[in-house]
């Protein structure tokens, strides 16, 4: 006999409407719900699934979310710092200026989010995948993304302290302006990306990636020199 999960549909919801379902242990669907100024920390919500919902200034510190999925959510502001969130699933979402820092991200998938100014500073991020996503002006310091294949991401003006870009395609990506001191990119192919704006010192951490010729002439303009 299988048992029939729950789904709440179009409720504002608090903290205990909320804990009172996490305390069945058994995954919650929340649909267009409003969960705003929530404080939903140390909660157990291991496979649920929000979708349409509404996170603004939402918490989530600490909070159990594996295998989760937020569905064309939107939680500005929303904190997720040291969640545990592997193998959760965003798409769709809008999570701008969020915290995840110190979370627990690793096979986390975000398709077409933005991510603007989000905070992934310290986040256990093994195997993440972005893809179609704003991450401009997010920080993202230590972050690995070796040997993936970056697809429409948009870092522009983020903060990419010694991130893992070796091995990486990127495809139609940008880096312009970014902060990619002690960043690495060996065996990287850059030529999908617009680095625009690349700092000289930056420009060293490109050794041993490939680059384009219309790039290569970017990089060595900011030198004064001119390729013919």
């Amino acid at each position: 006999m299988t048992t029939e999960l729950t789904t709440i549909t179009d409720q504002i919801l608090d903290r205990n409407a909320v804990l009172l379902l996490a305390n069945k242990g058994e995954p919650v669907t929340l649909i267009g719900c409003e969960l705003d100024e929530v404080d939903l920390s140390d909660m157990i919500l291991n496979g649920w699934v929000f979708d349409q919902c509404l996170f603004r200034k939402a918490k989530f510190v600490s909070a159990r979310l594996e295998g989760a999925q937020f569905i064309s959510c939107k939680g500005p502001h929303a904190d997720f710092t040291s969640a545990d969130l592997v193998e959760s699933r965003f798409t769709g979402c809008d999570f701008n200026n969020s915290r995840f820092r110190g979370a627990t991200v690793s096979q986390a998938q975000f398709r077409r989010c933005k991510l603007t100014g989000a905070n992934f500073n310290d986040a256990k991020a093994l195997d993440v995948m972005f893809e179609e996503t704003r991450l401009n002006d997010a920080k993202l310091r230590n972050f690995a993304f070796n040997k993936q294949t970056l697809k429409s991401l948009d870092m522009t003006n983020s903060e990419l302290q010694r991130c893992d870009f070796r091995g990486v395609v990127f495809e139609d990506c940008s880096l312009r302006d970014a902060i990619l001191t002690d960043a690495r990119f060996e065996g990287a192919d850059l030529r999908g990306t617009d680095i625009g704006g690349v700092r000289l010192e930056d420009a060293r951490r490109f050794k041993g990636a490939t680059i384009s010729r219309a790039q290569a002439a970017e990089l060595l303009s900011e030198l004064g020199l001119h390729v013919r």
